[in-house]
């Protein structure tokens, strides 16, 4: 059951009143502030954190850094669907992912959850919420699966005829390993970002892949926006890559073959502009989920906008990184199968 907004504000006040762990979460170098004052402006989750850059390996991360029991609270609260069905927004969403402007506009937009790509094989989503990609990534030619928290997201990616696990991944034992693994922005989302690429590994076919697509901290759109970059995302987006810390990360974790490629979703200028004209400190922005207004700023970011969102992705300044990377055939990592 959602927790009330007072008992909230008590998780947060609690967590940000503990010593904070400072040491970098990937390689435990020294931190130091790079920004401070960032709040929620999303859905209005009290609190304000910093960002902290390690010295060491360049990855930022927030602070204070939730502790997983907060955090798992904070989901409950905020983040995950509700079994919300029928809205005006919704509706919209779904006939126009069905449709043929879709793929369209995958071409002209970059296709930041890789639902162009086809394939074959065994495909984990993990996070697939409802299980819109899962659709997609059938219709791709892929026999998806889905890793999912949430019982009702769960519960209705499983009414749509697909198979839907609801566990942490370091939990997750699958009968035979996947061909394909999707971390489509979720990666940011961890508090061990390493030990969830082993774990990837672990249930991937030698040779297999995962797809990783998360913000881009040397975006440009975070130098213009400043506090008001959507992909802050405080308290939930607890680290931000850079193309060299993700290909490090990569690295570490035993894949080869790095992919990594800049785009920037029309979709998340729009949201980086709802958010500074209408963000207010404790209130969710609803004007995300407004029909209209949205679809007016995805036409201005894929018209008026466009030659400076190609210029900062071809200078290494887009705001959304997608890596490609494979597993080797002798993956040390391979242990994780039932």
């Amino acid at each position: 059951m959602p927790y009330q907004t007072e008992e909230i504000a008590a998780i947060v006040t609690e967590s940000m009143s503990q010593i904070s762990e400072r040491g970098c979460i990937l390689c435990g170098g020294v931190t130091h502030e790079v920004l401070s004052g960032v709040e929620d402006n999303r859905f209005g989750v009290p609190g304000t954190y910093a960002v902290h850059e390690c010295a060491a390996c360049g990855l930022e991360q927030i602070d204070p850094r939730p502790r997983r029991d907060d955090l798992k609270k904070l989901y409950e609260s905020y983040y995950n669907f509700g079994g919300q069905r029928g809205t005006v927004y919704g509706r919209l969403r779904e006939k126009f992912f069905a449709s043929w402007l879709y793929r369209v506009w995958l071409v002209l937009d970059g296709d930041g959850s890789f639902h162009s790509r086809k394939g074959s094989g065994t495909l984990l989503d993990i996070g697939c919420n409802e299980g819109r990609g899962l659709q997609i990534y059938e219709r791709n030619g892929f026999l998806p699966e889905g890793l999912e928290l949430n019982a009702k997201a769960a519960g209705v990616a499983r009414e749509a005829g697909f198979r839907v696990y609801e566990t942490d991944l370091e939990d997750f034992r699958p009968t035979v390993p996947y061909d394909v693994v999707v971390l489509s922005n979720v990666l940011e989302h961890s508090l061990d970002p390493k030990r969830m690429l082993h774990d990837v590994a672990g249930i991937l076919k030698p040779g297999g892949q995962v797809w990783i697509s998360c913000p881009n901290n040397q975006s440009w759109l975070r130098t213009v926006f400043g506090h008001a970059w959507i992909n802050w995302h405080v308290p939930f987006h607890i680290v931000h890559f850079s193309t060299s810390t993700l290909r490090s990360l990569l690295e570490s974790t035993g894949f080869a073959g790095i992919e990594i490629r800049q785009v920037t979703p029309a979709l998340w200028v729009a949201s980086s502009i709802i958010a500074r004209l209408f963000a207010r400190r404790g209130r969710a922005t609803r004007q995300l989920r407004n029909p209209l207004l949205v679809a007016a700023l995805l036409i201005l970011g894929r018209t008026v906008l466009s030659p400076l969102l190609y210029i900062g992705n071809r200078s290494g300044r887009g705001d959304c990184l997608l890596a490609t990377a494979q597993l080797p055939c002798n993956n040390p990592f391979q242990k994780r199968v039932a």
